[in-house]
Formats: C-alpha cells, sequence, structure tokens
C-alpha cells in the first residue's frame, strides 16, 4: 500500500460549502474561457464551462503543486486528457500565477501561431503542462505510466521517515477519452496494479461531436470501471464544488485502488441556446450566448473581455499555491538529509532527476570478436536480450517489458522482479496484450525520469503509432525493441510479416530507427538508445540469426553512431558499384561484394542502419560515403523499398517487397521476392554497365535475375 499522501488527515474532515469567493473563482475561469474563444474566433468552449467548478474543487482542495517550482520532484501530476478543453488549464495556470505559466496577454493569443496557448496543450512549451494532450485517450493512459513510475520511486528510494515520493496523480477526462479503446486497456492494467495514487475524474456530459452520446455511447461507464478494479465515486451534479471535493477527497484516501469520480456536467453550462447541445462543444458561443452566461453567473456587466476581479487571483495563491509551496520547501528539506543519511541511494537519486545516466553505465556492453569463443550466429532480438542485461545491472530506472511476447522479444531483465501491487518497485513490466496502452504508459514513465523500454513483434507497431508520435513531439527517451522484422519470420503468414512498418517508423519526425546488421551493432545501437535525452528510438530487430561480423576485415560497430556507414571496400577511390544494406541484408550484401572483388570490380558495402543518424552528419561526410558521382547503386531491404530513393538514386535499383507477403520458409520467401546473392550480384552487374565510372569501361551485362517484389530495376533484363 502506498504512503498517505501529505495533507491526507484533512481528507476525514467535511469540507466547507462553496464561498462566495470559490464561486468567484470558478466564474472567473469561466469568464476567460469564454472570453479567450472569442478572440480566436475558434476553440472548444462547452467542456471548460463544464468543468470549471471541477478544477477549481481540485486545485483548492487538493493539488498539491508550488507555482513558484513547477518541476519540483515530488509535485502532484495533473493531466488535462481532454485536450481540446485546453483554455480551462490555461486560465487556472494565469489565475494560479505558475512561473513560466500563462499570462493574460498568452489567453489573449489563444490557438495563434507562436502562441505559449495552443488548441491543445503541448508539453515543454510552458510550465504547468505535464504532457501533450488532444488525441482523445492518450492523457489518461498516460496518467497509468506516472502513477506506476510515482509508486516505483516510492518503492526503491523511500525509507523510514524519509517519505520522499508521495504524489498523486490525477487526470480529468471526457466522454471521448471513455470510448478509445487505448483507455480501455489503461484502466484494466491500473485496477490489476491497485494504483491508489491515481485518479480519473470524468466529465460525463453525454455530447459529443455528432449529437448526444445516446446514439453510440449507451453503457455504464461506472459499472465497467468497477469491474476492473476500480474504486468508483458518482457525483450528480457538476456545479456543485462542495460534493465533487469531498468525493475528489474519497479517491485520494483511497490507497489501495485507482478511482473513478464521475461527475455529471452540462457542457456549455450557462450559454442560452447553447447548453448541453452539441454547438457548445466545438465553435465559439457567439456574442449573445457569451454575453447570457456571464448575466447568469451574475457577472459585472461593465467587466470588459479577460477581466479577473480583485482577489481573485490573491485567494488561490494563499489556498493551494501556499499549500504546495510549504510543501515544495519542507521536501527540500527532506531530501538534503536524505543524502546525508543515504548517500548512495542520494546519488543515484540526483542522477536520474537530472535525466542523466550512471559514469561508465556502458563499460560491459556485449562486445565479440569473429573467430573467438561465442561468435557464431546470433538472432538479433536475443543480442539485445544480453544487452539490455547488461545495461539493466548498470542503470537501475531501467524498466520495462513487452505486451505479453517477452520470451519471444527477450526483454526480460533476469534477477529482477515483476512489477506488480505487491512488488512495485519490480522492473519487469507484464503490459500484457496492451500494445497501444503500453507505449502511452511508457511515455508517462519517462515523464516522471524513469528510463522506460517495450517491447512487441515489428508489425504490431501499428497499434502503437498514436502514443509514439507524441513521445516524439514530447522528446522523451522512451525505448521501443521491435523484433520479428521482417518476411523472414517465415510460416506465420503475411499478418505477421511486416512490410511496411519501415518506411512508417522513418517517416516518423523525431523518431530514430535502427535496424542492427549483427550483435555488435545491437549493442551500438543500445548505446545510442540510451545516450538520447531528447526523443525516442526503435530497435527493430531480426528473429532469425545473423552471423557476426568480422570486424578485422571491416569498419568497427562503432561507426552505427553514425547511422550509414562504408562497411566494406575495394579500395580508397571511387567504387564501380555500391551495395546498401541494413540487418539481416547486410550479410547478403557482403557476399555480393566479396563475389565481385574477386572478379577485380570495385565495390563498396554501405551499411545504413538508420537513417536519421545518417541524415544528422554533415553534408561532406555523408557523400565521403555515398558520393554523388557513383550512380551504380543497390539498395537490399526486406520490406517496402518506399523512400529508398533517397539513397538508390533516380536510377539505382531497390530490392524491397511491394506486396504484403505470404507463408513459407524464410529461404522459400527470400527465394520467392529476390533476396539472394545471385539477384543481388546481377543487378550490381547490370548497374556497374548501365553507369559506368567516368574513365572506366563498362564491364559486359549479365542478364538480371528476377523475382516478385522489387520496386524498379533501372531497366535492366529479367529472366524468370
Amino acid at each position: 500500500m502506498p504512503p498517505a499522501h501529505p495533507g491526507a488527515q484533512e481528507l476525514a474532515t467535511p469540507l466547507p460549502m462553496a464561498t462566495a469567493m470559490d464561486n468567484l473563482v470558478v466564474s472567473s475561469l469561466r469568464s476567460l474561457c469564454m472570453d479567450a474563444v472569442e478572440q480566436a474566433g475558434h476553440g472548444h468552449p462547452g467542456t471548460p464551462l463544464g468543468m470549471a467548478p471541477a478544477l477549481y474543487a481540485f486545485w483548492r482542495y487538493y493539488f498539491t503543486y508550488d507555482p513558484h517550482a513547477p518541476w519540483w520532484a515530488d509535485r502532484d501530476r495533473f493531466v488535462l486528457s481532454s485536450g481540446h478543453a485546453s483554455i480551462l488549464l490555461y486560465a487556472m495556470l494565469h489565475l494560479a500565477g505558475v512561473e513560466g505559466g500563462i499570462t493574460l496577454d498568452d489567453l489573449k493569443n489563444f490557438r495563434r501561431m507562436g502562441a505559449k496557448t495552443p488548441g491543445h496543450p503541448e508539453y515543454g512549451l510552458t510550465a504547468g503542462i505535464e504532457v501533450t494532450t488532444g488525441p482523445l485517450g492518450q492523457g489518461c493512459t498516460t496518467s497509468v505510466g506516472m502513477a506506476m513510475a510515482a509508486r516505483w520511486l516510492g518503492a526503491r528510494y523511500n525509507k523510514p521517515g524519509f517519505e520522499l515520493f508521495t504524489h498523486h496523480v490525477t487526470a480529468f477526462c471526457g466522454d471521448g477519452d471513455m470510448m478509445e479503446g487505448m483507455a480501455a486497456e489503461a484502466a484494466s492494467l491500473a485496477g490489476h496494479q491497485e494504483l491508489g495514487n491515481l485518479t480519473w475524474l470524468y466529465d460525463s456530459n453525454h455530447i459529443s461531436i455528432e449529437g448526444s452520446t445516446d446514439i453510440t455511447f449507451t453503457e455504464d461507464v461506472a459499472e465497467r470501471f468497477r469491474s476492473y478494479g476500480w474504486h468508483v465515486v458518482e457525483v450528480a451534479e457538476g456545479n456543485d464544488v462542495a460534493a465533487i471535493a469531498q468525493a475528489l477527497g474519497q479517491a485520494r484516501a483511497e490507497r489501495g485502488r485507482p478511482s473513478l469520480v464521475v461527475v455529471t456536467t452540462t457542457i456549455g453550462h450557462g450559454a442560452p441556446g447553447k447548453a448541453g447541445t452539441a454547438a457548445a462543444h466545438g465553435a465559439p458561443l457567439g456574442v449573445g450566448a457569451v454575453a447570457g452566461a456571464k448575466a447568469a453567473m451574475n457577472w459585472p456587466g461593465e467587466a470588459g473581455p479577460f477581466h479577473v476581479p480583485e482577489g481573485v487571483k490573491e485567494h488561490v495563491a494563499a489556498t493551494s499555491g501556499a499549500r504546495g509551496t510549504k510543501r515544495r520547501q519542507a521536501w527540500e528539506g527532506l531530501l538534503a538529509r536524505y543524502k546525508q543519511t543515504w548517500p548512495e541511494l542520494g546519488a543515484e537519486l540526483e542522477t536520474l532527476l537530472a535525466g542523466q545516466l550512471p559514469d561508465g553505465w556502458d563499460n560491459h556492453l556485449p562486445r565479440k570478436e569473429a573467430g573467438q569463443p561465442g561468435a557464431e550466429p546470433e538472432t538479433a532480438r536475443a543480442s539485445s536480450g544480453h544487452v539490455l542485461n547488461a545495461v539493466a545491472g548498470q542503470v537501475p530506472w531501467l524498466v520495462g517489458g513487452a505486451a505479453d511476447v517477452s520470451p519471444s522479444t527477450c526483454t526480460e531483465m533476469l534477477g529482477a522482479a515483476a512489477m506488480q501491487a505487491v512488488t512495485p518497485a519490480g522492473r519487469n513490466i507484464h503490459f500484457g496484450v496492451r500494445e497501444a496502452a503500453m507505449a502511452a504508459v511508457c511515455n508517462g514513465m519517462a515523464l516522471s525520469g524513469l528510463r522506460p523500454f517495450c517491447s512487441c513483434f515489428l508489425v504490431f507497431s501499428d497499434y502503437m503509432k498514436a502514443p509514439l508520435r507524441l513521445s516524439a513531439m514530447m522528446g522523451q527517451p522512451a525505448l521501443y525493441l521491435f523484433t520479428h522484422d521482417s518476411v523472414a519470420i517465415g510460416a506465420d503468414g503475411p499478418t505477421h510479416q511486416p512490410v511496411e512498418q519501415l518506411a512508417q517508423l522513418r517517416a516518423l519526425p523525431g523518431l530514430v530507427v535502427i535496424r542492427p546488421a549483427d550483435a555488435n551493432e545491437v549493442s551500438e545501437a543500445w548505446r545510442v538508445a540510451m545516450k538520447r535525452t531528447d526523443g525516442p528510438t526503435a530497435l527493430v530487430l531480426a528473429r532469425q540469426k545473423l552471423p557476426l561480423l568480422d570486424r578485422k576485415r571491416l569498419a568497427p560497430a562503432s561507426m552505427l553512431g553514425l547511422g550509414g556507414y562504408v562497411l566494406a571496400s575495394s579500395g580508397a577511390g571511387l567504387p564501380d558499384v555500391i551495395l546498401i544494406a541494413t540487418g539481416s541484408e547486410v550479410a547478403l550484401a557482403l557476399a555480393v561484394f566479396q563475389r565481385l572483388e574477386h572478379e577485380g570490380v570495385s565495390a563498396r558495402v554501405v551499411a545504413m542502419p538508420s537513417w536519421e543518424l545518417f541524415e544528422a552528419q554533415d553534408k561532406r561526410y555523408r557523400q565521403s560515403v555515398l558520393p554523388s558521382m557513383v550512380k551504380a547503386r543497390v539498395v537490399v531491404e526486406m520490406a517496402s523499398p518506399f523512400g529508398w530513393e533517397r539513397y538508390a538514386g533516380e536510377e539505382g535499383d531497390i530490392v524491397g517487397i511491394d506486396g504484403f507477403g505470404e507463408a513459407g520458409t524464410a529461404e522459400q520467401l527470400k527465394e520467392r521476392y529476390g533476396f539472394t546473392e545471385e539477384r543481388i550480384y546481377g543487378l550490381a552487374r547490370c548497374q556497374m554497365a548501365r553507369h559506368p565510372r567516368p574513365g572506366v569501361a563498362a564491364p559486359p551485362s549479365p542478364h538480371g535475375a528476377g523475382a516478385k517484389g522489387g520496386k524498379r530495376f533501372s531497366g535492366c533484363p529479367v529472366l524468370h
């Protein structure tokens, strides 16, 4: 059971009825929200009007957050999952006086380019925004990761008399969140984990864009969450600040289960002709409706837009602000004493909170040498499992797991406990078959300072696209381990054989995708991923065994950090032909290279494990690897050829797969799609004939070996 949150003693004390000042703060929030949306000419005023009392009740009575130090480690976390209601959070941050937060001018610039107040909350843009939200279901799911991380931090670092981590995580969710499948996945996981430090407040206004939720959403949400193992409290009147506060108090007092507070609200509350209708959801209310809503809450008629009555900010500062500052100052003193009493843990915690890694964390990464014991072929997923365990021994806050496929993805940390309710400091996470929630939970953990990883088969990265995108947008160093990386997985057939997934991942800005070619490249890929602090990394790993490349004859694996590098070359000058490959296909390119070299051809093999890392290098380096003068090029990758034109050039050949694969053994599929030495050799010879280097006689052009699947073959003859 988690430790009691500071202030929990007060939860049993009945809260007073809402005062005139409480009502004035709520009215101020509503007024600012309406004015900002009207001035912007677009936005979502309805939810802010309905939810203002709930946000104020939460902020006034429970939220432990210091506006003068908005990023201190044990602050409570608040997530606005219904991110379209962003203006409500911006208005609250303004009234709270959060340093680095929102000014009145920021509210006036709502939804304008370059403003700190975009249409949906964006992490890193302003203090007080803990996570980027907007895509429904994402925020509440991410909050589960935050709660799991908070519990893990407490379990590892809290000591008797030193309760360093006791913070609570609260997410405000709407009907749309409750409809999203990933939120259901996350709620199920949270219930299993018994996250007593997590509360979701559900704004049940029964309206979606198309009208009443009765047209599509008629389930009993409260009963669904009870079946998940949640504690559920219901509030019938969304304007009753005291009742909402009491319900939130019950939720925070429940320490053995996550809590759902269901609050029935009216979208567009008080707006004549708009309240309770879909018309209040996604468009300005209009001058008349705004005036009517303000009159209904007795707003001063002479007050202009963006008016904040005297005493409102002072009241917020004297209540929630003072509570947060007092708690933060006490925590800092506690931390200082903790470091003296527990110096090793204190130093470890300091490194974690700074977003750094322990000194020498990568000193023991596996390294193999061809011809030495242990150099036999090995699957990339197995190699990654060895590296994972080496890193786990040096980075205690590395946590993660798989979507029920850990034995297949080799993602178990040996000797570590599973993260469960009874073992909250465990490091192996059983996410279950919940790929979408898994990725968002990792986002929450990364936002809390941990180094999370998660894993599944590459083809099922499709389920994870939305949280992957947010991970990249927020610049969080989550690690994604995707195995079963090509049609070479064989008999599982096209449903499990990835084709387009690599292209999709490479198209995602901010995500570094690495497809290593052997065990040593796997180690280097992990080194790159762990060093990254500004974004996520995806390692794409083969299930089939890969030969260990002989680095005494070839370039060192450490060059993987450059993204693309000359692995093998016949000489120092320009080559006659360049073979470009990734992953398991690098060995195939090397076999063709050796054949060409034996025939006296000047050839080059370029390993291209990461487009993103290669593009980050300067033009001079990229030219040294892929000289623009050399037009004869063949790219080999068992995936969609989409995008490889940038490296193949206008007339180079790309050996890829345009279809969805089919059932068969790995060898049958390689033959079927032309991933054979004979075919690649034929294409290389054809390229040399069509694009001879200046001053070099063109070699004879053999007939190219044809097969199903390649994107283009530069006019080379194809034989069947």
